[in-house]
């Protein structure tokens, strides 16, 4: 019976797993916005107007125009021409149709499945969260921007950014849960107790290390101290815990987010490596044991591209190397989420 319900749910799972590689790409899109200084340059939110990029000359003096009223443009890019412009208006647009692609995505194929009985009652309730995830989504992102067209703020807040990254990756991890929970034969879910602790303790890390990383990208922390494997010279760099209070410093203080940064990382990478070498005692035929090097490679990739990111921060934060790292990230994520759910046991 669980063999015939796996099959009918496989165009379902389709339609999910396509949508988790759509969500990694609208992250990997929104931290290219970011790194090229483009989230304030469109300052209208039209949900079905703003689909279409300005369509002549006018148009697009008009939105340009809308962009010269706020600080960033007066303070930071008043050498802009409209051209030095579109570049920035492009990735902010890219970013927002991305995210209308996503939306009838979703939609469409899920009226089609209501339609055709593919979605058993048991789904009702989860894809309505996503559905509400989503939105909410959306409306966190605009909050976002909004905040930044004004006459005060040159960028978004780094705490406001952090916000709408996370709560993408939330959506994001949900989604991928829900696939794994259609697409994956109980028999695959081993009860893995020392396992799944570790696990959780390391998503939570995770988390905590990720949140630290859309600190780092919103106030470009490594400019700051671009060398490795010291920092500045000094193991404990000197200009932490200087403004304020302990929890101000460790939020706001840019030399303070890096070294935390940089120590959970080490952290990370070591408890891996732990998890890595205790799952070693797992039957070999089991999926989790096929997987099980997955996290330990990506993470030291990720720590690999940490620090070629670093290193290359001289004026400002190379995106090549940065979106790989974000985008190295989210995959870790992910690959914890696949360990935890195999690790968790039928009981649960």
């Amino acid at each position: 019976m669980e063999t015939v319900n796996i099959k009918n749910n496989r165009p379902v799972a389709i339609w999910l797993y396509i949508g988790v590689g759509m969500l990694v790409i609208q992250v990997l899109l929104g931290g290219l916005t970011r790194l090229t200084g483009s989230g304030l340059s469109i300052t209208e939110w039209q949900p079905l107007l703003g689909a279409f990029p300005p369509m002549n000359e006018a148009a697009w003096q008009k939105a340009f125009d809308g962009y010269k009223q706020i600080a960033q443009y007066k303070y930071v890019n008043n050498h802009f021409t409209l051209s030095d412009f579109k570049f920035i208006y492009f990735w902010e647009w890219l970013h927002r149709d991305w995210a209308r692609l996503i939306g009838v995505v979703f939609i469409i194929p899920f009226l089609y499945f209501i339609v055709k009985k593919k979605i058993s009652k048991e789904m009702i309730n989860p894809l309505i969260v996503l559905f509400v995830l989503g939105g909410l989504q959306g409306l966190i992102g605009w909050i976002m921007v909004k905040s930044g067209l004004n006459d005060e703020n040159l960028y978004v807040s780094h705490i406001r950014l952090a916000i709408h990254f996370m709560s993408a990756l939330v959506l994001l991890c949900y989604l991928f849960w829900f696939a794994l929970k259609i697409s994956i034969p109980g028999k695959e879910i081993l009860k893995a107790a020392s396992l799944k602790r570790l696990n959780v303790w390391l998503l939570i890390l995770v988390t905590v290390q990720l949140i630290y990383g859309a600190f780092m990208a919103g106030l470009h922390a490594a400019l700051v101290a671009n060398t490795w494997p010291d920092i500045n010279g000094a193991w404990v760099p000197g200009g932490m815990f200087t403004q304020g209070g302990f929890l101000t410093d460790i939020v706001h203080n840019a030399i303070t987010i890096q070294f935390i940064h940089r120590g959970l990382a080490y952290i990370i990478t070591i408890l891996i490596a732990v998890w890595w070498w205790k799952s070693a005692q797992i039957p070999a035929t089991s999926l989790l044991h096929g997987i099980r090097y997955l996290p330990l490679l990506l993470v030291l990739l990720q720590v690999l591209l940490g620090v070629l990111t670093l290193l290359n921060s001289q004026v400002k934060i190379p995106v090549s190397y940065g979106i790989l790292h974000q985008c190295v990230g989210m995959l870790l994520l992910l690959s914890l989420v696949w360990t935890l759910y195999l690790s968790r046991g039928k009981e649960a």
